[in-house]
């Protein structure tokens, strides 16, 4: 059996399933209920270390040690915001490497979103994740500890989880469905699919292949654009696959899993705000089950694109509502952080 590889070589022992872990321990000479016992130290009670684990016999543990990589994500710098409760964590990986997560506070519960991988090589122009490129794909364990790790830290249970920071989710996607997997087994946390949201830039085949395994789990397309030259000059991906491929895909996502899709949508002054795009993207979705969520775009430093202001944004929306297209603006949240994806990692890179 071919188990994932930690960042030191050892197997991943946060990656294995339950059945895999049973596995491992009865091979050590140890009682199948001891990996039981492990499994809920770590997806659980959210045990840090194997020290923390107060009912595993020492001589376990040290085999643990010599067995396993044991991911415990290091808190590197917390940005809390002054205007609302949101949180925007940089956690340092064993390997040095940086990656962000956000904690943000809703009427309905605490919500978390959560990086793929370090970087990303999808190259959107208003992103600062993909400025550097990609550096690797984030193990399932270290998707995971993202959330285990900002619930530690604040107290509060996580209730909704959003893969659409740092990355492109489906550029990783054997390692995303093991963290879906683990995050919602009954023997973890046993979060529910219906709340979890997994973003993709538009990868067709990954979106099928997605939608062939039937899960509850909710998509939303970063659109940004409403016709494919336009999508061209934003999202680099558009130069592989044509905006009406991706939108075929995403039709086929809802017909296999019955879930409602997200159509993300970054305002960008004078760019994609036109009353023009508004007639396009009313046109390119007629027919969806859907939700269009409108974004003024978050400024970066490296690019001079400028958020689309209040008035525009709610003109634009009024324009698709008018069309029965359902649509929100999303509440702008930790603005007065380095609220972007990629931004604080890339600060922090630069001023070290």
């Amino acid at each position: 059996m071919s188990y994932i590889q930690g960042i030191n070589g050892k197997i991943d022992i946060k990656s294995l399933t339950l059945d895999e872990l049973t596995i491992l321990i009865k091979e050590a000479g140890e009682p199948a209920f001891r990996a039981k016992q492990l499994y809920e130290w770590m997806h659980v009670k959210l045990a840090r270390d194997y020290d923390e684990m107060t009912n595993i016999p020492k001589s376990l543990k040290e085999k643990c040690r010599e067995m396993f990589d044991f991911v415990s994500l290091k808190s590197e710098l917390v940005q809390e915001s002054k205007l609302d409760d949101t949180k925007k964590f940089l956690f340092a990986l064993s390997d040095g490497n940086m990656i962000e997560s956000v904690f943000m506070k809703y009427k309905f519960g605490v919500s978390v979103c959560i990086s793929s991988q370090v970087g990303c090589r999808m190259g959107c122009k208003f992103c600062a994740s993909t400025i550097d490129g990609v550096v690797r794909n984030l193990l399932p364990s270290e998707m995971l500890d993202q959330i285990y790790a900002i619930s530690r830290i604040t107290g509060e249970k996580v209730g909704r989880v959003v893969v659409m920071g740092s990355g492109e989710p489906l550029d990783n996607y054997d390692n995303l469905l093991r963290f879906i997997d683990l995050l919602t087994n009954e023997d973890g946390l046993n979060m529910s699919q219906r709340n979890l949201t997994v973003s993709t830039c538009g990868i067709v085949p990954n979106i099928l292949r997605l939608a062939d395994k039937n899960l509850a789990i909710n998509l939303a397309l970063s659109l940004h654009a409403s016709n494919n030259d336009k999508r061209k000059e934003l999202m680099p991906i558009a130069n592989k696959y044509e905006i009406h491929e991706v939108l075929d895909a995403c039709r086929t996502y809802f017909d296999k899993t019955g879930r409602q899709l997200t159509f993300e949508y970054s305002l960008v002054a004078g760019v994609n705000d036109t009353d023009e795009d508004a007639r396009e993207l009313t046109d390119l979705l007629s027919g969806f089950n859907c939700v269009v969520n409108l974004i003024p775009v978050n400024p970066i430093k490296e690019r001079d694109f400028k958020p689309t202001d209040r008035a525009g944004a709610l003109g634009f929306k009024n324009k698709l509502e008018k069309s029965r297209i359902n649509v929100t603006i999303r509440r702008e949240m930790g603005r007065d952080i380095d609220g972007a994806c990629g931004q604080l990692r890339r600060r922090h890179l630069e001023e070290n």
